[in-house]
């Protein structure tokens, strides 16, 4: 009858209740912790932490084909899977509190006591209170689950029926729910404008960041360093463009004036803390450098080069009384520390061997970016960055190889690291159409440490052919290069190799990326109408 506020329900529709009332418990779980978090700290969240905890366990292979699946899009996809598994174990929730509501929310303290657990075990915690997210988190959805499945059950009477097929409170239950989005959604905007709130100063920081004159600016690019070439990759990466791959699932923000540094461990004669006013006190180096993440396969997108600033690390070592292998110290190893936890092992004889190895500041000509390290990051010419260049750095120690085994290295990649030989064509791109005639291929090939002094092309089985080469701005960056094709109509697979300043070619030997970075030759398969 009209007016009657108490409903006979079906299994379906009660089943859809339960399923409703599990997706807005997990939404106001989410929110609380959300909340909750930007008033401890924002990387304490449980999506963040136990993203987290899944990178730290994720075999190095699988690690892998997220990067090369995904690209730099691989942390939203781990996000947006663990939201869904989330909500949809909170729709099963809510449908087994039906019937079971004690067990449903054991479920929810699961939840929390793995939340908590992963808040725990990340290297940056924080210590207990870093569990508080998903404590509320999970108070606030076992809350919220008992409340909508209350208005949701049957009522009266009816209660008693067999099955709970009686009535049920539309209004109660619309009420509770509205409520709950409403509560849920306030709740969570105003987390993310604390967390935003807490990232305004550093990113106020940033903005009043100067950077000063270098002391030794890197020489000017000669003409012919860059090629006229439409398709290649421009020799200096925008900031903007420039790959990132790290485990930060949140990026740090950090305050440039209340960074530190620290300088200790094994044979340290002088350990040391820095300011970055100290670092921008100190005479600054320039220099054009080429990044490559070990990720890359064969082909791939993760290198690019870019404008240095910053200050010679081996300098600063020396002044804190540390001594190269080579020279009789007793210390192998540098191992970089990240504000998030993250670990990197350096040799320290590649480190203080002469190399342009530096603490950067700067990047193109400005502060370095959150995502790519600011205020500092460090980065070593001729390593991979898994072992070399640790973003968002804030201690530096000395031990050695044996005594310690740092984050990728525990997960089985190789502790040294040399970026190997490697050769990219940029253009045309796989399976293109270009016009029979006059084609341009062209590309970039690196071997920093070494630099490049050949590359060749073939096409199908013919003979390999010079290609020309631009000028050489320095080992230290990639080299481009370009090659005149005359395509004949049919099907045709271009590749490339390049040669090293040592005189060692580019190997034809296929390898993966694990666990010192891919090899082989690249190629691409076009067709010509």
């Amino acid at each position: 009858m009209p007016g009657v506020s108490s409903f006979r329900t079906t299994t379906a529709t009660r089943a859809g209740l339960g399923a409703l009332s599990g997706l807005l418990a997990g939404c106001a779980a989410l929110a609380a912790a959300e909340l909750t978090a930007a008033l401890v700290r924002p990387a304490s969240g449980p999506v963040p932490v136990v993203g987290g905890a899944v990178i730290d366990r994720t075999p190095a292979p699988v690690k892998d084909f997220a990067i090369r699946t995904f690209g730099e899009h691989d942390k939203l996809v781990l996000q947006l899977g663990i939201l869904v598994l989330l909500f949809l174990f909170a729709i099963a929730l809510g449908i087994l509190a039906l019937r079971h509501r004690r067990t449903a929310a054991a479920g929810v303290v699961v939840l929390g006591i793995v939340g908590g657990a992963a808040a725990l075990s990340r290297p940056d915690s924080a210590g207990a209170a870093d569990i508080l997210p998903s404590v509320a988190a999970a108070l606030a959805g076992a809350a919220v689950l008992s409340v909508l499945v209350g208005r949701a059950g049957p009522t009266g009477p009816s209660r008693r029926t067999e099955g709970g097929g009686g009535g049920w409170s539309r209004r109660g239950f619309l009420n509770a729910a509205a409520a709950t989005a409403a509560a849920a959604a306030t709740a969570g905007a105003l987390g993310r404008v604390l967390s935003g709130e807490r990232g305004q100063g550093a990113v106020a920081s940033r903005d009043a960041l100067r950077l000063p004159a270098p002391a030794s600016p890197a020489p000017a690019l000669a003409a012919g360093t860059r090629l006229k070439a439409a398709g290649i990759s421009p020799f200096t990466t925008p900031n903007r463009d420039f790959y990132r791959v790290d485990t930060a699932l949140t990026v740090p923000m950090v305050d440039a004036g209340a960074w530190r540094l620290r300088i200790h461990g094994k044979e340290v004669a002088r350990p040391r803390t820095h300011t970055l006013d100290e670092l921008l006190a100190r005479p600054l180096i320039e220099r054009d450098i080429t990044l490559t993440c070990v990720s890359n396969e064969v082909g791939g997108p993760y290198l690019g080069t870019a404008r240095w600033l910053g200050v010679p690390l081996a300098d600063l070592l020396r002044e804190a009384g540390v001594r190269p292998p080579s020279q009789g110290g007793a210390a192998d190893q540098l191992v970089a520390r990240s504000v998030d936890g993250m670990t990197l092992g350096s040799p320290v004889e590649d480190v203080m061997d002469g190399r342009d190895a530096m603490l950067a500041i700067g990047m193109n000509g400005e502060p370095l970016p959150f995502d790519h390290g600011f205020p500092v990051r460090m980065l070593v010419p001729g390593l991979y960055g898994y072992v070399s260049a640790c973003k968002w750095i804030t201690d530096i120690e000395l031990t050695t190889f044996d005594a310690y085994d740092p984050y990728w290295v525990k997960r089985r990649w190789a502790r040294r690291a040399p970026v190997k030989t490697q050769s990219r064509i940029d253009t045309p791109k796989p399976f293109a159409r270009p016009a029979a005639g006059p084609v341009t291929v062209a590309g970039v090939a690196w071997a920093q440490r070494r630099g490049i002094t050949r590359v060749e092309v073939r096409v199908d089985d013919g003979p390999w052919q010079d290609a020309d080469l631009a000028v050489q701005a320095g080992v230290d960056t990639w080299r481009q290069w370009s090659y005149p094709w005359q395509a004949t109509p049919g099907g045709h697979t271009i590749t490339v190799r390049a040669t090293d300043g040592t005189g060692q070619v580019q190997t034809e030997q296929r390898t993966r990326t694990v666990p010192d970075g891919a090899s082989g030759r690249h190629s691409v398969f076009v067709t010509v109408p």
